[in-house]
């Protein structure tokens, strides 16, 4: 044993013998007490504490049936323009170079928009129906439209904020404020994992990273056990999961024995339900030192499989733009493909991130490129998921913070109208898989993509609609805070009965 091991594990004897000495003296002990305690832990009743550690984190079973166990939510972080991808707009080619009135635009905040100058913005897109269900994709996501009978398109989305974090924070936590739990947080404490060498929700990232940062993984004011794992796309997937050189792994496990018995001590005396936390994290680290290697390791997948995702294929030729960074493609590629080994090992919700959709200029250089990154690999992944049974308990969610105008951007200093603004008012969500009924459009927006024309759905609508297909009642889970319940919901949210199978 370690000097280090040693000199914890002798410092858990004593405190543990101090804490037995106070609770045979506290008039507040006793043995009545601690069977409550036992009996209350096993049923779940004690929030935040396990008899076990790092034991499976299922804490509760879900309102009603579930249709979905797992969620890969693919976040176009930037917000791609949904005028150029999923929602032709004829009317806006034919108003092209012209303005808007005036009373539209003058009440309306834009990021960068200068309103006295503003021009319309048609798409140059070749527009084209797929599939038995005559869905329309531009022809920058043409291996994509070959799914369109399984995708639920939805053109009629909306929010209320225009700016990517307060977006972002938005469509991940219900609201657009700090401190809140995300949804894949919310998940894993309504349900628990199914892992029990992973953690129930994962994030994968490729490209510039979201402005959001780990605000949009946070586990709020949640335990931090239900915070999302950033994992790495190069070295150890996790910082600091592998041991130090010459502390073997009997040496660690002696060490995490130690540290735990003081941790359970400490929670003893201060019922603070972050060292249970501290211990589980302790614990599951442990495991992933086997598990995340496998999980990386893409050895065993067959040729076809790496060839159907991409992994390693070539750069594009003409590569471009903001979306070209660190070998992008390949990463995304990569992640796919992590994203269903992650799904197929029970994790409960899987996070891709590539930030690299905020074309404000060189629109018809850069999307092309992005679409080009994200295309290939999603396709392989929803027939991947399909080929193995999976994509009837997987959703699968594309979305991002907001839309683009069908104004150009004309901002100062710019001699040319290339890019499209920030847009909340309407823009386009599709969903895959898990209970969702595929084959159908929903809603609509206006004649040019200014706002919703049909079928209205906010953030807070898709975010009950996605606890629903888990079996979860968006009202019902609720975690009670400085006095009061919250939800991911807040205060709104109707589930999109239409769209279930």
């Amino acid at each position: 044993m370690s000097r280090f091991a040693e000199d914890v594990e002798q410092a858990a004897w004593n405190s543990a013998a101090e804490t037995r000495r106070s609770w045979l003296t506290s008039s507040a002990s006793g043995l009545g007490a601690a069977a409550l305690t036992a009996l209350l832990q096993q049923d779940g009743a004690l929030a935040g504490q396990s008899a076990v550690p790092g034991a499976n984190l299922r804490s509760a079973i879900s309102h009603f049936a579930p249709r979905a166990t797992n969620c890969i939510f693919l976040f176009q972080a930037g917000a791609p323009s949904h005028l150029d991808l999923f929602d032709p707009k004829p009317r806006l080619a034919e108003l092209d170079g012209q303005p808007l009135p005036e009373e539209i635009v003058s009440r309306v905040r834009f990021a960068f928009i200068q309103k006295d100058s503003a021009v319309l913005l048609g798409s140059p897109r070749r527009w084209q129906k797929h599939g038995q269900c005559g869905m329309d994709f531009s022809d920058y996501l043409p291996q994509l439209a070959t799914c369109a009978d399984d995708i639920l398109m939805v053109r009629s989305m909306f929010s209320e904020q225009f700016n990517h974090h307060p977006g972002q924070l938005l469509l991940s936590c219900g609201r657009a404020a700090f401190g809140l739990p995300t949804i894949g947080s919310w998940l894993n404490y309504g349900l628990g994992s199914e892992s029990q060498n992973l953690p129930g929700y994962v994030v994968l990232t490729s490209g510039r990273g979201s402005s959001g940062g780990a605000s949009l993984w946070s586990s709020g004011f949640l335990p931090s056990h239900y915070a999302g794992v950033l994992f790495r796309n190069q070295g150890d997937p996790v910082l600091n999961l592998s041991n130090p050189a010459g502390i073997s792994a009997a040496a660690h496990r002696r060490t995490l024995d130690a540290l735990q018995r003081l941790n359970q001590t400490r929670a003893t005396e201060v019922q603070d339900p972050e060292i249970d936390s501290r211990i589980r994290n302790y614990e599951l680290a442990f495991r992933m030192q086997a598990a995340a290697p496998e999980l990386i390791d893409l050895s065993g997948e067959s040729r076809s499989t790496l060839e159907a995702y991409g992994v390693d294929r070539a750069q594009h030729p003409q590569a471009t733009g903001r979306g070209n960074v660190a070998e992008a493609h390949r990463t995304y590629a990569r992640n796919c493909l992590l994203a269903r080994r992650l799904v197929e090992r029970g994790v409960r919700f899987v996070n891709i991130i590539y930030e690299a959709w905020d074309q404000h200029s060189d629109l018809n250089k850069d999307l092309p490129y992005n679409c080009w990154v994200v295309d290939q690999p999603i396709t392989a992944l929803l027939r991947d998921l399909k080929q193995r049974g999976l994509l009837e308990t997987t959703l699968v969610v594309w979305g991002a913070e907001f839309g683009r105008t069908p104004l150009g951007e004309n901002r100062k200093g710019r001699a040319a109208n290339t890019g499209r603004d920030h847009h909340p008012f309407a823009f386009s969500l599709w969903m895959a898989g898990g209970g969702i009924r595929g084959g159908q459009t929903w809603g609509a927006s206006d004649e040019i993509g200014w706002g919703v024309a049909e079928k209205p759905v906010h953030m807070n609508d898709l975010q009950a609609t996605l606890l629903h297909l888990f079996g979860l009642d968006h009202l019902q889970l609720t975690h009670r805070f400085q006095g009061r319940d919250f939800r991911l919901t807040d205060v709104g949210g109707t589930v999109m009965q239409p769209w279930l199978a």
